[in-house]
Order: C-alpha cells, then sequence, then structure tokens
C-alpha cells in the first residue's frame, strides 16, 4: 500500500513537470510574439517610409523670383498626402489620420491649459484611441514630424508637439 505522503510527492512532481512544460512553451510563444512585434514594426517605418517617399515633391511647378526659379509654394504636389500648410486651408485638407492628430492637439489647447500644450507622441496616440505600442506610437510620431515639417504643426522641444501659430484658435 502506497504511502500518503508518496502520493502527496508524486502529484508535487507531476504539477512541477506541468508547470516547466506551460514555462518552456510561454517562452516559445513570447519569444515568437516579439518576433512578430519587431516584424510588425519594420513595416510600419516601411510604411511611412514610402509615404514619404511618395509625397516628395519631384515635378513641381517653379516660379521665378528675383532672377532665381523657386517651387510655387501655391501648388499642390499630386500624391503629396500632407500639404504645406497655407492660411487659405484648414485641417480639413489633411487625410483623416492627420486631422484627428490636430484634433487632439486642438482638445489639449482648448482644455484650458495655461502650461505646456505641447503633447508627446505617447500622449497623441493616447487621446487617438490607439494601442499604446511602439509601433503606433511612432506612427504617430512619423505623422507629427511630417506636419512640422509642412507648417502644421510646431515641435517645441525634442519629442514635444504643440500646433503651429496659424492653427491656433481657428478651431480647425
Amino acid at each position: 500500500m502506497p504511502s500518503v505522503k508518496g502520493l502527496f510527492e508524486e502529484r508535487e512532481r507531476a504539477a512541477r513537470q506541468r508547470v516547466e512544460l506551460l514555462r518552456e512553451e510561454a517562452e516559445r510563444v513570447l519569444a515568437a510574439l516579439r518576433e512578430a512585434e519587431t516584424f510588425w514594426e519594420r513595416k510600419v517605418v516601411a510604411l511611412e517610409e514610402l509615404d514619404d517617399a511618395l509625397s516628395v515633391d519631384h515635378g513641381s511647378v517653379a516660379v521665378e523670383v528675383g532672377g532665381e526659379s523657386r517651387p510655387d509654394p501655391s501648388v499642390t504636389v499630386s500624391g503629396s498626402m500632407v500639404p504645406q500648410w497655407r492660411a487659405d486651408l484648414s485641417a480639413s485638407a489633411l487625410p483623416p489620420d492627420y486631422q484627428r492628430i490636430i484634433g487632439v492637439l486642438v482638445g489639449r489647447e482648448a482644455g484650458g491649459a495655461d502650461g505646456d500644450r505641447s503633447m508627446i507622441c505617447r500622449e497623441i496616440a493616447g487621446g487617438l484611441g490607439l494601442e499604446l505600442v511602439p509601433a503606433k506610437v511612432e506612427g504617430v510620431r512619423s505623422k507629427a514630424k511630417k506636419m512640422v515639417a509642412r507648417g502644421w504643426l510646431t515641435e517645441v522641444r525634442a519629442g514635444r508637439f504643440t500646433l503651429a501659430d496659424g492653427q491656433r484658435g481657428d478651431g480647425s
């Protein structure tokens, strides 16, 4: 007849083996998840790079100013997703994702905060209802940087964005 202690030891050994097997499986799944996230983040960056490349003005209309040929700033380039900001443009000229970023920053300004009205990309992503994972935050950062380059936003400090002066108070 087996002893009671022997039966408990046998059950403990079986439970320990099950835990070890599950840990090994969890480690394997987490490694596969990390690999998939890295692959996904590379694709997000690649899409942003493609977007930047396609929005470059290769065939702009030139205007002669003082003997120099300069690109005409009033011409919106076909294929350019984010136009250069001008006083006659509202946020509705932007693609929907960019409009939403403007909306989050307008909401921050309307919040009456007398202090710092700038936001980091993680805050903007949260305001957009995005999952706060690196790929999503970096996508917001890429869009914000593009909007800075086109005059819609200002980067007040490294990584902190706010509406450009022309965007304030107009509700766009």
